[in-house]
């Protein structure tokens, strides 16, 4: 099996992102709106952006950990039962 590009990895992990960040921006929202806080839509941006830019990051490492493991390994370590 072949392994996924850099490229391809790293738009895999934007991608998710957007769908992932915008669920985040949605709660944040949600809950400061609800709690009656000043600024609702600066701290939920910010929550979600901050949020964006390390899951992106951790995203990527967590696939590049996994393309550096050879098929079947883990099969390997964890038979069936």
């Amino acid at each position: 099996m072949a392994t996924e590009s850099h490229l391809r990895s790293i738009l895999k992990a934007i991608s998710w992102r957007i769908i992932a960040t915008g669920t985040t921006f949605v709660l944040a929202f949600t809950i400061f709106s609800n709690s009656e806080c000043e600024g609702v839509l600066e701290k939920s941006t910010i929550v979600a952006g901050l949020e964006l830019i390390i899951k992106i990051m951790l995203y990527y490492l967590h696939e590049r950990g996994w393309q550096m493991l050879p098929s079947g390994s883990v099969r390997k370590i964890l038979p069936k039962k």
